[in-house]
């Protein structure tokens, strides 16, 4: 779990007097597999590192559809943005599968950051990353057809939480179809037609909740 810890930006770096005192404040929290994290709408008073499993970030419009925003694993923030202004959540975070999250407090949070600037320049990285992201994710459900989402959406999830096999790269992404469409703005049956097609020509083979890529390269022109 320190491994983890230690790799991620905001920690990276620390000495070992530094990382004492931060331990000290760290939390375990442990979250079973369809429950949530923090709902949209909850007080924003600490952030959350992954440590073990999958998270999924969303948001749900009033007819109650879901937008799925972000996967998160093992190094990821979750939580963090509501500890800059103080407002409520934005988002849903709830476990894809069983979660072990390490819990900073709010109060803690502010007191280690502010002797800390090379910590806020880490942080402010993240945030960078993040509205980059949410950019690229805008720009695709306007200048992308769904089967070049679907495509970018393989790949994205393949460098998170790929592995490396004989006959391609295994993503066991954990995610129902459902869930699969919300990632890419998209209806499950959308979604479904183009991993059809995917599959019959031998770019990839469906497995459940995991997909093997065969053909990475064919797939990223796709995702062009």
């Amino acid at each position: 779990m320190d491994t983890i810890l230690r790799s991620v930006p905001l920690f990276a770096g620390l000495g070992d007097g530094d990382w004492a005192a931060l331990s000290a404040r760290l939390a375990t929290v442990r979250v079973r597999r369809g429950d949530a994290v923090f709902h949209e709408g909850d007080a924003g008073d600490c952030l959350f590192v992954v440590l073990e499993g999958k998270a999924k970030i969303s948001r749900t419009a009033q007819d109650g559809r879901e937008n799925l925003l972000a996967v998160l694993g093992p190094g990821d923030l979750l939580g963090e943005l509501s500890l800059f202004d103080s407002l409520d959540r934005t988002a849903t975070a709830a476990a894809i599968t069983d979660l072990t999250l390490s819990r900073l407090g709010e109060r803690d949070f502010h007191s280690y950051l502010d002797d800390r600037p090379a910590v806020a320049r880490a942080l402010l990285r993240v945030l960078a990353r993040r509205l980059r992201d949410t950019n690229a994710a805008m720009a695709d459900l306007v200048f992308t057809d769904v089967p070049g989402r679907v495509a970018k959406a393989l790949l994205g999830l393949a460098d998170r939480f790929g592995t490396a096999t004989a006959d391609g790269c295994l993503v066991q992404h954990d995610l129902t179809q459902e869930e699969l469409a919300q990632l890419v703005g998209a209806s499950r049956e959308t979604v479904n037609k183009a991993l059809s097609d995917f599959a019959n020509r031998g770019w990839l083979r469906l497995d459940g909740r995991s997909v093997v890529l065969l053909d990475a390269t064919r797939l990223e022109r796709r995702a062009r």
